[in-house]
């Protein structure tokens, strides 16, 4: 008979109150997961993390309260855990794990190791840590409501670098300069705004127009005429940004002029730009000023951080911030530069303010200072029953571990094919495009059927991973002989992951960080000589079937541009990322 201790076996039990635990961090995750840990009967823990409590993480970490802001999460964690279970050994480090007093040798003391990390440098760290010390990693992460637990073994299991992760997202120059589309293009050049006006300059982030512009072939001669007229005004040089902002003493109202209208008067002179855009609006401090209505200046109801401000309120907020900014960096002394922080409130406003004005020159719909936070702070707001969800399963997969039962964790939302950003295009001799990894890009594809697109018995599809290198055609066969609800079924040797990609010694010295990102994409022309072979044998019991591609790679990533007017479409050849002038942590999602 079965002795149990609760709900669990007494020797799994027992086990717990010996096994030593690391956790790496104390936030969203780490204060549910410290919970679970000593609920659970752990008894042993070590939690780690470098950061300090702020207020924004009290909607979520509720092992924190307001007293607790700026005091450190690991030690006010083991504090509020104690209250669930007193008679835990719990020790707290207020230090990053990538400190080099954190050894292997550190690492071997633990039966496991958990991790609650909100970004890529740490994680891959521990994840090498582990694999020297020979000790099992639970590796974690959400993002809104997705989530995922991985679990590490040597030896068992691929580590968290096996899988190449995406490419970071970048914009090209002239179109955060001159022509952004989108809410995020306009962040992330009052990102750049802020840099260049208060922080450390950088070439790569210039926020004024870009001459430049290949798609601008406009006369130069007639433009410079043209410009040097809208701007007698403000007599504004084409200076450093920070150079002229010094000059003036961060006058806010000259700076405002500056950058929404005289430098929006210059882009207007560019005319190859708006003939098939809407050309942006210029606006006018003294103008604007005059038209404010007393509505605008009283605070609306609701959540603050969620109101969207009108335009006059924007300016206002611009201001605002700049005379803020302006006193830090007065404060700090002479060529003193700040740095960007999402949660400096000065720094917040400034780039919201910034961003909205941009918005509303280029006619989009403004955001609240929370979607813009959202965005250029990198971050998916993070759910508090997401990460509840997600720790449940790090203890679940910790359970199995303790039990012997390393050969039945799984890894969870792992793809068939093991690809990571695939493109499926239909061998048709026409390259027609089914799956897009560019996002959204073939979004529309998801609700239509194989045959939409003319795949019957016997068709070839291609599909190529350019971040793995790798290339895979698929034959799709027609059978009446699959089982009820079966859709499907993968006939061949389907690897979990790609195969490691060839290396070419001439390649080596031009490959940087490890990756690849400059290479040649794979096209239909020159697929490698062995690639593997696989059957989809599709059951079409009903003509309207849904299409089973979804199952085949990722299932969000699908649309057919072309579909609608017949045309036939090409396979887009991938751009070298680092050819693209952009803040590189931009479009991040930092998993919490």
């Amino acid at each position: 008979m079965v002795q149990l201790v609760g709900s669990l076996r007494k020797e799994l039990a027992d086990s717990l109150y010996t096994c030593k635990v690391l956790v790496v961090g104390a936030g969203g995750i780490g204060c549910e997961l410290l919970k679970n840990l000593v609920l659970t009967g752990f008894k042993n823990i070590e939690v780690i993390d470098l950061d300090t409590i702020d207020v924004s993480n009290l909607n979520r970490q509720f092992l924190f309260q307001k007293k607790h802001v700026g005091k450190s999460k690991a030690q006010v964690a083991k504090e509020s855990v104690l209250q669930f279970c007193p008679s835990a050994n719990i020790t707290a480090y207020h230090d990053s794990i990538m400190n080099p007093d954190y050894n292997v040798e550190f690492f071997r003391k633990f039966m496991l190791v958990m991790n609650a990390l909100d970004n890529r440098a740490a994680r891959n760290h521990v994840n090498r840590m582990c694999l020297a010390a020979d000790v099992p990693l639970i590796e974690s992460g959400t993002a809104g409501y997705l989530g995922q637990v991985t679990v590490i073994k040597k030896g068992l299991t691929e580590c968290y670098e096996c899988q190449p992760k995406p490419a970071q997202k970048t914009f090209p120059g002239c179109t955060i300069r001159n022509t952004p589309s989108e809410p995020i293009h306009c962040i992330v050049w009052a990102k750049y705004l802020f840099n260049q006006l208060f922080g450390e300059e950088d070439a790569d982030q210039e926020v004024s127009p870009d001459t430049a512009d290949p798609e601008a072939a406009w006369n130069p001669e007639e433009a410079t005429a043209r410009a040097s007229a809208s701007e007698k005004d403000g007599d504004v040089k084409r200076v450093s940004t920070k150079e002229w902002a010094r000059s003036t003493g961060y006058d806010p109202i000259k700076l405002f002029n500056k950058l929404f209208k005289d430098d929006i008067m210059y882009l207007l002179t560019m005319d190859k730009l708006w003939k098939k855009r809407k050309a942006p609006t210029p606006l006018d401090w003294t103008q604007l000023e005059n038209k404010a209505s007393p509505q605008e200046e009283s605070p609306a109801s609701g959540l603050k951080d969620q109101q969207v401000l009108g335009v006059w309120g924007c300016c206002q907020l611009f201001k605002h911030s700049v005379e803020t900014l302006r006193s830090e960096l007065r404060e700090k002394g002479d060529n003193a530069e700040l740095v960007w922080d999402k949660d400096d409130p000065a720094a917040m406003d400034f780039v919201t303010s910034a961003a909205n004005l941009r918005m509303h020159i280029f006619s989009m719909n403004m955001k609240s200072r929370f979607d813009v936070k959202s965005m250029a702070g990198n971050i998916i707001p993070a759910i508090a029953t997401t990460n509840a969800v997600i720790a449940g399963l790090i203890v679940l997969e910790g359970l199995k571990i303790l039990s012997g039962e390393l050969e039945s964790c799984r890894t969870i939302l792992k793809e068939r094919f093991g690809m990571v950003a695939p493109d499926v295009q239909i061998e048709d001799g026409k390259g027609t495009i089914l799956i897009s990894s560019e996002e959204g890009e073939t979004e529309a594809n998801n609700s239509k059927y194989l045959s939409d697109f003319g795949i019957r018995n016997g068709s070839r599809l291609q599909s190529d991973d350019f971040l793995q290198d790798y290339t895979l055609l698929i034959n799709v066969l027609h059978t009446e002989e699959l089982e009820r609800d079966v859709e499907f079924e993968v006939v061949g040797e389907a690897p979990d992951k790609a195969p490691p990609p060839q290396s070419n010694p001439e390649e080596v010295n031009s490959i940087t960080n490890g990756n690849k990102d400059s290479a040649q994409p794979s096209t239909s022309s020159k697929a490698p000589a062995d690639e593997d072979d696989l059957m989809i044998v599709d059951s079409d019991e009903e003509e309207g079937a849904p299409s089973s591609s979804a199952t085949v790679t990722s299932g969000t990533k699908r649309k057919h541009s072309d579909l609608d007017s017949d045309k036939s479409s090409t396979k887009r050849p991938r751009t070298d990322p680092s050819a693209a002038a952009g803040d590189e942590d931009d479009d991040i999602i930092a998993l919490d």
